[in-house]
C-alpha cells in the first residue's frame, strides 16, 4: 500500500486535542489516508475513533492504514454533517481537515489536478451529483464568472468564464487538461508566468463547488458542535482563506452565544520546518473550540 498524502499540523493538533483521560472517543470527520489518526492512534493507545470520509476508494486506504489498531477505529462512508446530525453529545475530541488529499491529485484519475489529462469529474463520492465537466457545460457565462470569483476570489473570473463559454461551443470540455488550456490562454501573460499556475483557483473553485464544499460548511459546524460532549473539543484545519473565514465567523459567534470557548485565540500556522518538509503545509489553518455546559446539562466524566 503506498501513502502518498503527508498530514498537516500533526504535532500541533496532538498538544491541542489530545485525550484528558483514558479511553476518549474521537471523530476524524475527513480521514482521508489515515493520516492524523494514526498519528492519535499510536501517541494515545487508549483512545478510540470513528474515521469518516465521503470518497469510498480513500476509505479503503485508510481502512488498511489503520487495520493494525483492531477495533480501536471504526469507519464511516458518507459526509460528515450528516454523520454528525445524528449523534448529539456523542464525542470528546473532533478533527476536521478540510484539505482535498495528496491521493486526489496524484491517484484518483478524477480530473483534480490541471497537471494531468484525466477525465474532468472532481467528485469525492462518484454517486452523487454533477461533475465538473457537467458543471461548466450547465452554468451561464455569469453564473460561471461568479462561481470563480465567490468560491476562489478569482481576479481574471469573467475572462476565464469568456473563454470557457466560448470553448465550449466548439464542444464539451471534458478534460482537466483541455480546461487548464483554456483558462492560461484567457488570462493576461504576467498571470502566466506567476509563481501558480494560472487555473489554480479554476481548478479550486470548481472542486469547490462540485462538492458543495462551502454550502456544506456552515451545516458541517452546526452538527459537529452539537456532537461534543460538554468540554468536547472541536478542531478545524483549513486551506482556503474563504472555508478559514467561514470557520473563524462560527467559532466567535458561538463564543459570543457563551456555548464555547476559544481554546486557539488565533489560527495556528505550520512551522518553517515542516513547510520545507511539506509544501502544501503552508497554507494551513487549525482553529480549536471547547464546549461549554449548558445550563441543565452536565459534563460526561
Amino acid at each position: 500500500m503506498e501513502i502518498v498524502h503527508t498530514p498537516v499540523l500533526v504535532e500541533e493538533t496532538l498538544a491541542l486535542l489530545g485525550p484528558r483521560k483514558d479511553g476518549e472517543l474521537m471523530a476524524d470527520g475527513t480521514i482521508g489516508e489515515g493520516g492524523h489518526s494514526e498519528a492519535f492512534l499510536r501517541s494515545f493507545p487508549e483512545t478510540r475513533i470513528v474515521g469518516i470520509d465521503a470518497d469510498k476508494t480513500i476509505l479503503e486506504t485508510a481502512k488498511k492504514r489503520l487495520a493494525e489498531f483492531g477495533n480501536r477505529i471504526e469507519f464511516y462512508a458518507g459526509w460528515s454533517q450528516t454523520f454528525f446530525a445524528e449523534r448529539r453529545n456523542t464525542f470528546d475530541t473532533i478533527l476536521i481537515d478540510s484539505g482535498i488529499s495528496v491521493f486526489h491529485y496524484a491517484r484518483s484519475g478524477r480530473g483534480f489536478s490541471f497537471s494531468k489529462d484525466e477525465p474532468l469529474d472532481m467528485r469525492l463520492d462518484t454517486g452523487q451529483g454533477m461533475s465538473a465537466a457537467d458543471l461548466i457545460e450547465r452554468l451561464s457565462e455569469k453564473d460561471f464568472a461568479d462561481l470563480l470569483f465567490n468560491n476562489a476570489e478569482e481576479r481574471y473570473s469573467r475572462r476565464i468564464a469568456r473563454a470557457v463559454t466560448e470553448a465550449r461551443t466548439r464542444g464539451r470540455i471534458a478534460s482537466a487538461g483541455a480546461l487548464a488550456d483554456i483558462v492560461a490562454r484567457a488570462v493576461p501573460p504576467t498571470y502566466r508566468r506567476a509563481r501558480l499556475h494560472p487555473a489554480t483557483k479554476t481548478f479550486q473553485a470548481l472542486r469547490m463547488a462540485v462538492n458543495g464544499e462551502l454550502i456544506r460548511l456552515p451545516t458541517l459546524l452546526e452538527n459537529a458542535t452539537n456532537a461534543l460532549k460538554v468540554r468536547g473539543r472541536l478542531g478545524f484545519i483549513s486551506f482556503e482563506s474563504l472555508t478559514d473565514r467561514t470557520v473563524k465567523l462560527f467559532f466567535k459567534e458561538r463564543y459570543r452565544e457563551g456555548t464555547v470557548t476559544m481554546t486557539t485565540k488565533r489560527a495556528v500556522c505550520a512551522s518553517v520546518e515542516e513547510i520545507r518538509q511539506n509544501p502544501p503545509s503552508r497554507s494551513a489553518r487549525l482553529r480549536v473550540i471547547e464546549k461549554k455546559e449548558k445550563k441543565g446539562e452536565k459534563e460526561n466524566i
